[in-house]
């Protein structure tokens, strides 16, 4: 094991939200080190949207870019690796990574991001973020107007059909079994032209991730060109449960106005703290973290 190295602000996650909040602190003369996986959600998205002069760009390109400035302030440090492991003293705290090395930091950020739980439909995971979507704010213009399905259930099927409804009229729900949601809510889908299908789904069959039709247990198909599904999440990191950090009702980091958690000095942004999951809200979340670190920071040495 290394000798600890002591550093003002340990950030765990370096995707969007970790490179922005390591951007302010750099610019803040502040010493920092990223710790990222080098694995994000998005890894398999062509193409990233609904971000002002990077508007379809790759999401690769688009961390590479922001990686090599980040890293152009001297005092903040990149580590590829996993962080393991977090804990708390009374001045500081304590990160181990998968390589038994150990960092001291007075403060800590987690923008570990979250993975998807996919349902156990074959052909899901290949397609997650091509063809079938999460958000239609960061793909719904590409598919506008195609023949879609969504995939949901319950309240959240009715909503999302709703959403959906505005990028396409040629649009069914596909609820993978008895359908749950209110007779007056089915109604209304039904008066938008919007088909209800029960047949549970056996697969997604695509080409190289591009969605071809739906495949139903019963050996039924269904031709689409998109498809949105909501899928479970979980956090990519332990260190939550380590220090006793707060989740809100939806599973997320539970986050004040100023990206702080329940955990003194523990800040927290991105896509672990919310459901908006796009490129510019995780940029937005990052600076403030940054900037509200330094200010903390600031006010304890002065």
């Amino acid at each position: 094991m290394k000798k600890e190295e002591l550093f003002d602000v340990i950030i765990v996650g370096g995707s969007y939200a970790g490179l922005a909040a390591g951007m302010a602190l750099g610019r803040s003369l502040r010493n920092v080190l990223i710790i990222d996986s080098g694995k994000p959600c998005n890894r398999q998205t062509p193409h990233s949207h609904n971000f002002l002069t990077r508007d379809g760009e790759t999401p690769a390109t688009l961390a590479a870019i922001a990686k090599a400035q980040v890293l152009a302030y001297p005092t903040v440090k990149f580590l590829e690796g996993f962080a393991e492991t977090a804990s708390k003293t009374e001045n500081r705290f304590t990160v181990s990574n998968s390589d038994q090395q150990m960092f001291s930091a007075k403060k800590l950020v987690i923008t570990a991001g979250v993975k998807d739980i996919f349902p156990a439909i074959k052909g899901f995971a290949e397609c997650w973020g091509i063809s079938v979507l999460h958000c239609p704010y960061c793909h719904g213009f590409e598919v506008k107007g195609k023949t879609t399905g969504v995939i949901a259930n319950g309240e959240i099927g009715f909503e999302f059909s709703k959403l959906i409804s505005n990028w396409t009229k040629n649009l069914t729900l596909f609820t993978n079994g008895i359908v749950d949601i209110e007779e007056s809510n089915q109604a209304k889908l039904l008066a938008k032209n919007i088909n209800i299908v029960e047949k549970e789904i056996e697969e997604i069959v695509h080409e190289n991730g591009v969605v071809n039709h739906i495949k139903f247990k019963d050996g039924s198909i269904q031709i689409l060109e998109a498809i949105y599904a909501r899928v479970g999440m979980e956090h990519n990191t332990k260190i939550i449960t380590d220090l006793n950090i707060q989740l809100n009702e939806q599973g997320y980091i539970a986050v004040d106005s100023l990206k702080q958690t329940n955990i003194h000095g523990v800040y927290a942004a991105g896509d672990c703290t919310t459901m908006m999951r796009s490129v510019s809200d995780s940029v937005a979340g990052g600076s403030m973290v940054g900037a509200m670190l330094n200010k903390e920071l600031v006010s304890e040495e002065f």
